[in-house]
């Protein structure tokens, strides 16, 4: 019989040590003497919304450049050769506490550096009494907020916006309801010489017909009953100097639309009830998820109008051709909600599984709106079962697996993923027998097996 106090040597294999650095909270970054990424755990898909295999092998610098986070801490840590620390912000986000550890050679060299980062919701909860050294939040106020994605579409798309942005070019945005037009015909705002300009928006299909008029050019003073004594500027002067973005387009009236023509051409237009013509320096953007041409065809938009308006065209690609930006988007709105909430939910990979899987019909918008909904109704993880049946009935089901290529791993996973996807969205093992047409025995033995961690 072993003593008590006897200590078993106990061999840990890689593969059972990247597991555990894998269920880390805190993100782990390991940089070799050439600032080249050697590893990062998990939690970096969380921060980023990158799987370490997109980051494993890259160079520090290339990421930070492309905006992923701010400030970096890694210049310093590799000038001072001490440990530093640093507040960092991510560009889905999430705000970050992080600590570089340099690990040096016998010359005093640097060969490693370990860079670990907590979100700073955490680091309050668990250090609240607690400072650190050193502790800096210098940034830059006056970057850029970016667009979230991961697409290679949407960055081609994102450099385009840049070519156009410093010019005066009236810009068209079509693309589904939901895609983020408005957010685009900001960020072209953002970075055009009329920044320091206003950015002033009207939903065309928002408005009643007999009010878009006045809204958008203004009225002069007794132009109709109930109108202001003094009469009242429109959108449109109100702009002067910056840009004016006409959401929904192709729901703007007939008459109104040669009026607005005329703002395009000439820059000039006569308030509702004036005689005096008034000049105006802007820029439109409109944006429609209508088809305009096929109005245009049908007489119900200008055509005139269309080709002054699509000088520049910009299409907006759908989520569902987009994949590669749900998770992102998921983190960013998951950090989003959180802070608005005050609360500190965390989504399930079987979760997010699906997500990846779901067709979106409405877009970023209904991504946005249903994390708001799960960070508000679930607890403290976000289950397949907090989802509304609208997104698990509808999920495609051929492709949501990523088989291994050996069979028997492919079989193993496949019962995983069933027996796991079936118990969080039913919770009992007689539920799960009759959902997956097993006995109950079996469904029990390999929840067990499966399932553990759910208990």
């Amino acid at each position: 019989m072993k003593s008590p106090n006897t200590t078993d040597h106990v061999e840990m294999t890689l593969q059972t040590l990247l597991k555990i650095l894998d269920h880390s909270s805190d993100e782990i970054f390991v940089l070799d003497c050439d600032k080249r990424i050697l590893y990062v755990n998990q939690a970096c898909e969380r921060h980023y919304g990158l799987k370490p295999t997109d980051v494993i092998g890259q160079y520090n610098i290339d990421l930070f450049e492309k905006g992923y986070w701010k400030p970096s801490i890694v210049p310093e840590v590799y000038k001072r050769k001490k440990p530093c620390y640093m507040k960092q912000q991510t560009y889905i986000g999430a705000e970050l506490l992080t600590s570089a550890i340099p690990i040096l050679n016998d010359r005093g060299e640097i060969d490693l550096v370990v860079i670990t980062s907590t979100e700073t919701h955490t680091y309050k909860m668990v250090k609240a009494n607690e400072t650190v050294d050193e502790l800096t939040t210098t940034q830059n106020d006056n970057e850029l907020g970016r667009i979230i994605t991961n697409s290679g579409k949407i960055h081609r798309i994102l450099s385009f916006c840049e070519k156009v942005a410093p010019t005066d070019s009236t810009i068209l945005i079509q693309g589904e309801s939901g895609t983020g037009k408005g957010v685009f015909a900001h960020f072209i705002h953002q970075i055009s010489k009329r920044k320091s300009g206003p950015f002033l928006t009207i939903n065309c299909a928002a408005i009643p017909e007999e009010l878009l008029e006045s809204e958008l050019f203004g009225y002069s003073k007794g132009a109709f009953t109930g109108a202001s004594k003094t009469g009242k500027s429109g959108l449109i002067e109100a702009a002067d100097g910056g840009t004016v973005f006409l959401d929904e387009i192709g729901e703007m009236p007939l008459a109104l639309q040669a009026k607005l023509l005329q703002v395009i051409q000439d820059k000039q237009f006569i308030p509702v009830g004036g005689s005096e013509m008034k000049k105006v320096d802007i820029r439109i953007i409109a944006a429609t998820n209508q088809n305009l041409i096929e109005m245009v065809n049908d007489k119900r938009f200008r055509e005139d109008l269309f080709y002054r308006l699509n000088v520049i065209d910009i299409h907006l690609p759908p989520l569902r051709e987009r994949k590669e930006d749900i998770i992102p988007l998921t983190y960013n709105f998951l950090n989003k909600f959180n802070e608005k909430y005050h609360d500190n939910k965390v989504i399930s990979e079987e979760c997010l599984n699906i997500l990846i899987h779901y067709s979106w019909p409405g877009n970023v918008r209904q991504l946005e709106n249903l994390i708001e909904r799960l960070v508000v109704i679930s607890d403290s993880v976000i289950q397949v079962a907090d989802l509304p049946d609208l997104i698990t009935d509808n999920v495609e089901q051929v492709t949501q697996l990523a088989l291994p290529t050996s069979y028997d791993k492919a079989l193993d996973e496949t019962k995983r993923f069933l027996i796991r996807r079936s118990y969080q969205t039913y919770k009992s093992s007689r539920k799960v027998a009759k959902d997956l047409c097993i006995s109950q025995t079996k469904a029990s033995r390999l929840i067990r097996e499966y399932c553990e961690h759910l208990f």
